[in-house]
């Protein structure tokens, strides 16, 4: 494929060829369909990222192997990053810039149910919430558009005027398939969240309180990215089934995303939830990748709730 070529973000087909990504909670199921999905739309490379990423990991190296029997033209890049760090943050952007020379997609798939009630929460469970749902998503804001509206132009010596000279001089293109110079300023931010970012009674109030944060911080950045052709938009999934049950989860809820979809009874389901059932990883990743693509080149500023119609049957309230 001819990497000169300057791939816009209103392809046709939705694909993310040349496209440099990064994905946070890379060890969470709804995070590798993420990775999954963005490389099923040919993102030339996506930093999977989480505090324990190594290549050594039988996770990752699943994951890994999985993409390039997939979509052999996209690099998986395991990196450990703590979301809840700006440092880490600014390195992380250093790495993909100086790498590749650009940044268009950030997904911020991080997240931490905490305590199922507030008498069990303490000041640090809440403070680990927050991090994860929505400091997360902030330093995302606060210094991804800048990485996203940086340009490669090329210019031909045969059409260079005195002043293009010093853009002859360019660092050699990037070592992976499908990667090209960017020559628009574009970029999209996705953060996931939970239908918490606007009911109450989903989990404990930790959970719920650092959702409807999340869902801040995205209303927030519309007005910070005007002008910026950044997008950034929220998804909400309801109930889904992430492959933990009651006898598999920390019943404080440290170590997982959402709540278990075996919470509720397979009877219960088919009465609250429109669609009869919980949802897949693969059908939060989707909607991801509508988000990273020119499909949604119009959209921002939205919460995209998946949920299977449950918050429609249960106005009120969603029993999870």
């Amino acid at each position: 494929m001819d990497t000169t070529v300057d791939f816009s973000p209103y392809r046709q087909d939705g694909k993310l060829y040349g496209f440099v990504c990064v994905v946070t909670g890379a060890s969470m199921p709804v995070g590798q369909a993420i990775i999954e999905e963005l490389a099923a739309h040919g993102a030339a490379s996506i930093y999977a990222c989480d505090r324990a990423a190594t290549t050594a990991g039988s996770t990752y190296k699943d994951l890994v192997e999985s993409v390039a029997r997939t979509a052999p033209n996209t690099k998986i890049i395991p990196y450990p990053f703590n979301v809840a760090k700006e440092d880490e943050t600014l390195l992380l952007i250093d790495e993909v810039l100086n790498a590749f020379g650009r940044l268009d997609v950030w997904v911020c798939s991080s997240g931490l149910l905490g305590p199922p009630s507030i008498h069990e929460t303490t000041a640090d469970d809440l403070h680990k919430c927050f991090e994860a749902h929505s400091v997360a998503p902030f330093f995302a804001l606060k210094h991804a558009p800048a990485a996203m509206a940086k340009e490669m132009r090329i210019v031909s010596p045969s059409s260079a005027r005195p002043e293009d000279t010093a853009e002859l001089q360019l660092p050699p293109l990037p070592p992976y398939p499908n990667a090209a110079p960017k020559m628009q300023k574009y970029g999209s931010i996705i953060v996931i969240s939970s239908v918490a970012s606007t009911y109450g009674g989903c989990w404990g109030p930790a959970f719920t309180m650092a959702a409807h944060a999340a869902l801040g911080v995205v209303r927030a950045g519309v007005a910070v990215l005007k002008g910026s052709n950044v997008r950034i938009n929220c998804i909400s999934p309801g109930q889904i089934d992430v492959g933990v049950d009651l006898h598999g989860m920390d019943t404080r809820g440290m170590a997982s995303q959402f709540p278990p979809a075996s919470l509720q009874e397979k009877e219960a389901q088919e009465k609250t939830i429109g669609l009869e059932r919980a949802g897949r990883p693969q059908e939060v990743a989707r909607v991801a990748g509508f988000l990273a693509s020119g499909f949604s080149s119009y959209v921002t500023g939205a919460n995209l709730v998946v949920d299977g119609g449950a918050s429609i049957m249960n106005p009120m309230t969603i029993p999870i």
